[in-house]
């Protein structure tokens, strides 16, 4: 016997006993934690922002709100506008899902899988920007349901928090029964993963929709109160998380060396065609709107594209946006994306950012300025926000990393764990 089907032997050997989930799940942590120079490196850098980020949470708790540079007057900042975009990334990785369960596009169905940890780790990013909002966090038990006092069903900001927890446990249990069976080498029961991946492709919908509802529900903000803020959101949902995809199989195949059938990218990339057109063109109605009919409803939108009474905080933000969106658009409408990868990771950073700026800074701040009062206080973020909110990031890239590295090891142990009788129906 050769030494390879020797070591392939002792490996089967090996991983025969771990048969219960939480076994298998034991397993997962020491394979996700275990990896080369440049797996180490990554990890530490990212644990060191993430603690950057923590410590400054930590002065934002014992010092008060005050270390921000919210006020009365703008109420929501950076945390806020990460957390939009990022429900947006979420609801984003359900591109992957609906050709593969919808339209049953077999190529689709060995890169899902990214979709739904993109989804897991956005959704992570997301309940953490609510919590460092939060001017009193201890108090976050009203949240949980059951517990908390929740004003349902006519809350915005209770249904917000069940639709982001409920989208969490549905792809959880997705990927973590389709990853179990992959390494048992079954075929997974589609009674225990098919229905939750049907229900978790309108809930992906439906976060983003409420997320929406919750801004142009408020009455006294001008500036969200638009019948296409919902259509926008998702627009823009289906543009950066395709995106941040796409720049995900790169990495993949050039830094980890895992390769993927072209057919998903090439899909990915036809989705984002469309949806940044429709993004652009709901963005342009918006402004002839607000422009072409005036109005004291309209000070909001001046004040982020044209600066209002000598304030123009936002203006650069913007206009940036607009410039990273439609140059993308023209990258995505030519052939050059599937010609040249570093012309796709291009644009799909443009448009990624983009988005971000648009969803973030873009649309949360300006709706505080001017105030009911007619009264301009502007708003940038402080030190502190920005430390917390990096933190953040870094922690779901953590995340995220963590989840991807466990998919990879799973997948490449298939051909040593021995074959089983698949599931019966």
């Amino acid at each position: 016997m050769s030494s390879a089907s020797s070591q392939q032997v002792a490996e089967t050997e090996r991983l025969h006993p771990i048969r219960s989930y939480p076994r298998f799940l034991w397993w997962g942590i020491g394979e996700a934690t275990n990896g080369n120079l440049l797996f180490y490196t990554w990890m530490f850098v990212l644990t060191a922002v993430a603690l950057v980020g923590a410590n400054a949470w930590a002065v934002q708790v014992s010092s008060g709100m005050i270390v921000t540079n919210m006020t009365d007057h703008v109420s929501w900042g950076l945390y806020i506008a990460n957390f939009t975009f990022m429900v947006g990334v979420a609801a984003g990785g359900v591109m992957m899902v609906i050709p593969a369960y919808l339209y049953h596009d077999r190529k689709m169905h060995d890169v899902v899988i990214i979709g739904e940890i993109l989804a897991i780790a956005a959704i992570v990013m997301c309940l953490l920007f609510v919590v460092v909002d939060l001017g009193r966090p201890e108090r976050f038990w009203h949240l949980i349901p059951g517990i908390g006092r929740f004003n349902w069903p006519m809350s915005m900001l209770t249904w917000d928090v069940i639709v982001l927890n409920g989208y969490l446990l549905l792809n959880l249990h997705i990927c973590g029964y389709l990853l179990y069976m992959r390494f048992l080498n079954r075929q997974p029961n589609p009674r225990w993963y098919v229905p939750f991946v049907l229900v978790s492709i309108f809930w992906a919908i439906s976060i983003h929709t409420v997320t929406a509802f919750l801004y142009c529900g408020l009455g006294g903000r001008p500036f969200w109160n638009t019948a296409l803020l919902a259509p926008r959101f998702l627009a823009s949902a289906f543009v950066a998380g395709p995106a941040f995809i796409l720049i995900l199989f790169s990495i993949l195949k050039n830094i980890v060396g895992t390769r993927m059938d072209e057919a998903p990218a090439r899909l990915l990339i036809n989705i984002i065609r469309v949806t940044i057109i429709v993004n652009l063109v709901m963005v342009a109605s918006e402004i002839f709107t607000e422009f072409y009919t005036g109005g004291a409803h309209t000070a909001s939108a001046r004040y982020l594209f044209l600066g209002l009474h000598g304030h123009n905080a936002l203006v650069p933000w913007i206009w940036t946006a607009m410039t990273f969106n439609i140059v993308a658009a023209v990258l995505f409408l030519s052939p050059l994306p599937f010609r040249s990868e570093r012309v796709l990771l291009l644009a799909c950073v443009l448009a990624f950012v983009g988005a971000w700026i648009e969803k973030g800074m873009g649309l949360i701040v300006p709706g505080f300025i001017p105030s009911t009062l007619h009264e301009i206080v502007e708003y940038t973020p402080s030190l502190v926000e920005w430390k917390v909110s990096v933190g953040i990031w870094a922690f779901g890239l953590m995340v995220l990393t963590i989840l991807l590295k466990l998919a990879i090891s799973v997948y490449r142990l298939k051909p040593l764990v021995p074959a089983e009788t698949p599931e019966p129906e």
